[in-house]
């Protein structure tokens, strides 16, 4: 403990009293002279007066709102949470050990700028600071991953971008379908389709709602050439969607296939490559696991490699694979959103794509000028021989270099849609073949394992419909969409279900049509036919509403905004109507139970009746639900950060955390914002220093 203490006052932290300052007077001057005010939400609005103060003021905030979790999720990217916290994470150490995080990490670090170096310096030492000056407010299980050092911080980035992300354990060993990073919305209106003639610009990631790697942070962050507002994951000390009062930019994923799974031919001790046995090079590594004793166990097993990379063996033994991913040798992923959020204009803007250093995500841009984007930004290795998407997302022969891939695609070679003649881009996480409407991208001019073609979510059907067309949109009619709960699948369908059903004598059937009619197809707090709905819809459409084997007509890239559609078999719909009959009085009590008496918003001493569903019903206010428990079901994932802003001046922008900024045990800001997620409403965001007095809760100083 001592030495950890003089780490920290090293560092220019006070170590002791929570009055402590946030740092002591032989503190570094690279991040001197700054101070975060807190509004009344618990954001920090940080103004520094060098760029590694405005790292090292977002550090200290982000460990007074999420220090456990931040601190818990360093030692885990650190490949040493078993060594700190026991067996249930010797998996996650392993996969971390065997993938040469660590050591790639301490290379990324080193290929830094400089100046970025000293960033995430800064930003560590402002997380050491807060804890060296509130050792009370820190979890005890959690400090002994202090002090965080810039490495720390870059080992992080690497592990949540490149190794959950893109290849996490469980996609690259167990099922490739795996979708680790959730699911988001994003548009973008450009000035011809603005009421006001400013672009308009909505940022709106689905994440989990359950504190992890994925939790969202809100903060605005101003300093030498940076003035950004928006929202970022606990633990990367960049925002990765943000507005400045040129241009914004949101993320949502996408289906970038950013890593290949060879499957190796095991012969002589080695593998077949090319006609020959080639030998393993192998690896001495350990991790240590404690005990529940409290002592250690050292564990090392020997990484093979083949000329591919590491190898491991499947579950089931049968199968032995050879990993590469994608981006390894791109270390600037946190420079990249560092420079996106300092451009000023669009050439600027384009200029941090160019990089290519972000491995995956759709990237949705506008800005005052009145440009707008959508890109299918990645790290996407090239195939010269061709193949699809489920080709290169299942593994592949590994015995040959034929298939051994070199090189990736630059950004020129990327999807994307800029300033469309509709005026507007949108994606909710759909490969990028209707990213505006009418369609301007041809899937046919791009090699196959790009993207899938389809099928097109509902989701995202919905998202294009809200937009399409030639009608002026004011801002209020912006905001007005982005809450719109109805479900398009039940417009579809319902018309011809309850023709189908209108003959029945059943009294189950008879019942569940009246409730149905009356229903406006909303998922509301009072709506009595949305449980019932939604219920039938997983039975015609199982696998998570996806599957299509009941429709009548599957979806087409001709018609991708009216497919699929009609039922194929009447008879059979209106038997699954009887199954859902059962089903949701089995679940809810009722069939026409209120959608808010068991859907709740509820964290804490905070409980409301909840709006907003599934988003593969076609649910634009996308909220997926967890199962029922203790008589309701609370948000799984869906809604979680929100900003909407116009480009006017002076500029408007709104928006929400939903579950609020703060994942302390004790916050007040653990639930504070869930009445704006209940009354579909927004706060606006205060961006000028003179509205974040006027709001100030409590004001550090550094």
């Amino acid at each position: 403990m001592r030495k950890m203490l003089l780490s920290l006052a090293l560092a220019g932290v006070a170590v002791g009293a929570a009055s402590a300052p946030l740092q002591s007077k032989t503190a570094s001057t690279a991040w001197a002279g700054g101070e975060i005010l807190w509004d009344s939400f618990g954001v920090p609005h940080i103004y520094a007066k060098t760029e590694a103060g405005t790292f090292y003021g977002f550090g200290y905030a982000q460990a007074q709102s999420h220090g456990d979790l931040l601190l818990h999720m360093y030692g885990e990217s650190r490949g040493k949470a078993a060594e700190y916290w026991g067996a249930s994470f010797e998996s996650q150490d392993k996969w971390i050990a065997a993938n040469d995080v660590p050591s790639r990490s301490i290379a990324w670090y080193k290929a830094q700028k400089p100046q970025m170096r000293a960033d995430l310096d800064a930003f560590a030492a402002g997380i050491n600071a807060y804890a060296a000056a509130h050792p009370d407010k820190i979890d005890p299980a959690v400090k002994i991953v202090l002090p965080i050092t810039g490495l720390d911080v870059i080992q992080h980035a690497h592990r949540l971008m490149n190794y959950m992300y893109i290849a996490s354990d469980r996609r690259v060993l167990v099922n490739p379908a795996t979708n680790e990073a959730g699911g988001s919305n994003a548009w973008a209106v450009a000035p011809a389709r603005s009421a006001s003639g400013h672009t308009m610009l909505l940022a709106n990631p689905h994440l989990p709602w359950a504190p992890s790697l994925l939790t969202y942070y809100e903060a605005q962050v101003t300093g030498p050439g940076i003035s950004l507002y928006g929202a970022t994951q606990v633990g990367l000390p960049v925002l990765r969607f943000g507005f400045n009062n040129d241009l914004g930019f949101t993320n949502t994923v996408n289906t970038i296939s950013g890593y290949t799974s060879y499957v190796l031919k095991l012969a002589d001790g080695g593998y077949m490559f090319d006609g020959k046995v080639l030998p393993f090079k192998t690896v001495d590594k350990s991790y240590k696991v404690k005990q529940p004793d409290g002592t250690l166990k050292t564990v090392t097993f020997t990484q093979r490699y083949a000329v591919q990379g590491p190898v491991f063996d499947l579950p089931g033994g049968t199968t032995t694979i050879a990993l590469k991913v994608a981006g390894l040798d791109r270390p600037g992923v946190l420079q990249q959103y560092l420079d996106m959020g300092k451009a000023r204009n669009w050439a600027q803007f384009e200029a941090a794509l160019k990089t290519l250093q972000v491995p995956m995500f759709n990237i949705v841009y506008g800005d005052r000028a009145g440009n707008i984007l959508y890109l299918d930004n990645g790290i996407l290795p090239k195939h010269p021989e061709g193949g699809d998407f489920a080709h290169w997302s299942r593994p592949v022969p590994g015995d040959t270099s034929a298939t051994l891939w070199k090189d990736v695609h630059p950004y020129e070679d990327m999807p994307k849609v800029f300033n469309p003649a509709g005026g507007f881009v949108q994606n909710t996480n759909d490969p990028p073949w209707v990213s505006t409407w009418p369609r301007v991208l041809d899937s046919k001019k791009y090699p196959a394992y790009v993207a899938i073609v389809g099928p097109m979510s509902q989701r995202s059907q919905m998202s294009n419909r809200l937009l399409a067309g030639t009608n002026k949109i004011s801002f209020d009619d912006f905001v007005a969409k982005k809450v719109t709960t109805t479900a398009l699948m039940a417009d579809r369908m319902l018309p011809d279900l309850l023709k189908a059903a209108s003959t029945s004598d059943d009294p189950d059937i008879k019942q569940a049509v009246a409730v149905l009619s009356a229903w406006d197809h909303r998922d509301e707090p009072d709506a009595r036919g949305a449980l019932l709905f939604e219920t039938w819809a997983l039975i015609f459409a199982p696998n998570n509403f996806t599957s299509q084997a009941n429709y009548a007509e599957k979806w087409t890239l001709d018609n991708p905004l009216e497919t699929p559609r009609g039922l194929k078999d009447p008879a059979a719909a209106v038997a699954m109507l009887k199954q859902a009959v059962a089903k949701t009085k089995q679940l809810y009590g009722a069939i026409d139970r209120p959608y808010g008496d068991v859907s709740r918003f509820h964290i804490g001493d905070v409980n409301l009746p909840a709006n907003g569903g599934m988003g593969n019903t076609g649910i634009f206010r996308t909220i997926t639900w967890g199962p029922m428990k203790n008589g309701e079901r609370t948000p799984v994932a869906g809604e979680t950060w929100v900003s909407m802003v116009e480009f006017g001046t002076p500029m408007k922008a709104v928006g929400m955390m939903s579950y609020g900024n703060s994942s302390q045990p004790g916050s007040k800001h653990a639930n504070d914002q869930l009445k704006f997620l209940a009354s579909k409403t927004f706060r606006t965001l205060w961006i000028s220093r003179a509205d974040v007095e006027k709001n100030l809760e409590e004001t550090d100083k550094f």
